[in-house]
């Protein structure tokens, strides 16, 4: 399950002292992580996400996508806004197209 850890490790060549330093335990708990002794526990999992810059889904093996998945919301809508995202997504695909192009004229 955790091989993740140790190919993470090996791809940025660091040593398990130096991830057991960054992400404050001993040496020794790496070592079992990485070869299946013991398995870490969920805040542990979200340090190593966090030194690694992934998810603990991508270290469990849940994805094979090791990008963080980061929330980002690039504006606030107003409620007219969202009233308008709301009606627009109720429609058949047919009127959405309508719609559109209807909005492309007033710009």
């Amino acid at each position: 399950m955790l091989r993740r850890i140790k190919e993470l490790r090996a791809a940025r060549k660091i040593s398990q002292q130096r991830l057991a330093d960054a992400v404050g335990m001993s040496q020794q708990s790496i070592n079992k992580y990485e070869n299946h002794n013991i398995e870490p526990d969920i805040e542990t999992l979200k340090r190593l996400a966090d030194f690694f810059d992934t998810s603990v889904d991508y270290i469990i093996e849940h994805t094979d996508c090791p990008d963080r998945i980061r929330k980002t919301v690039p504006y606030a809508l107003g409620e007219d806004e969202q009233q308008l995202v709301e009606n627009y997504r109720a429609l058949p695909t047919k009127y959405r197209r309508i719609l559109l192009d209807l909005s492309q004229k007033f710009r």
